[in-house]
């Protein structure tokens, strides 16, 4: 049974790609200074920003909401809704077809629902936390590959965070070693979705903000898998830039390759 608050969060999230998709051929207007073209993504983002916590704050007048990167900090003592509108701003701008919205409720700190919606290929990713996560009402599973040998890992360099170019690096090129490939997909909420649902087989990021990944994080662990940082420790959104997920085995090999 679908919970109340994913009812809202996916009202929400359907609302934020409604806007998206209305604006996404408009995109040609804005091609001759790149300055324009950012400017117009941030607005994008800003106005699917705005419809998402208009239907928050309907259903839920009390809760925090964390919308933008640096505009609160997350309170354990409260509810709070982590927002990201338009994960993929960049690939949009391209019409590269690899973006997303997404929004995950806080209970004391851990995200209890999460919802991440693609809506080019109308995707609803849901997860409650105790309930399992699913793909457009069908259960979802993290995929059941047991060693690095033929895995396709995702991972992404985070434009407003380039400061771990080296280390982001270092690990990529041990992963080569011994992996079928590496996406760099630019959602990284999408590229976490995909590991819920078994597309990919793990995922690391480094410089990543709360929004990043929180209902990434939900959809991952509901779905049977597992999220930690780089040094193995369970994953808690806001407390770490650095995310790696996959099932228990992927991400016990990731971690023995980059700390070994």
């Amino acid at each position: 049974m679908t919970r109340p608050a994913v009812t809202i969060a996916v009202r929400a999230a359907r609302a934020a790609g409604r806007i998206i998709l209305r604006y996404i051929n408009r995109l040609d207007v804005h091609h001759v200074l790149e300055k324009q073209r950012m400017e117009f993504a941030y607005e994008i983002d800003r106005l699917a920003r705005i419809e998402m916590v208009k239907e928050l704050h309907r259903a839920y007048p009390d809760h925090t909401i964390l919308a933008e990167e640096g505009s609160a900090t997350i309170n354990k003592n409260a509810h709070t809704w982590v927002v990201d509108p338009l994960n993929g701003k960049h690939n949009y701008l391209r019409h590269i077809p690899f973006f997303s919205a997404s929004l995950a409720l806080l209970e004391k700190g851990q995200p209890s629902h999460s919802v991440v919606f693609d809506p080019l290929r109308d995707e609803l990713y849901t997860a409650s936390k105790g309930d399992g996560a699913y793909l457009n009402d069908r259960r979802i599973r993290v995929g059941k590959r047991e060693d690095l040998s033929g895995a396709m890992i995702a991972t992404g360099f985070p434009s407003q965070q380039r400061g771990h170019p080296s280390s982001q690096l270092s690990i990529t090129n041990a992963l080569l070693g011994r992996i079928e490939d590496i996406r760099f997909s630019g959602s990284s909420a999408l590229d976490l979705a995909y590991i819920a649902a078994g597309r990919y087989d793990a995922y690391f990021g480094l410089g990543l903000h709360a929004r990043d990944m929180t209902a990434g994080i939900l959809l991952v662990r509901e779905a049977g898998g597992y999220c930690c940082d780089l040094a193995g420790r369970d994953a808690i959104p806001g407390s770490s830039s650095q995310l790696m997920a996959g099932n228990v085995a992927m991400t016990r090999g990731i971690l023995e390759l980059v700390n070994g």
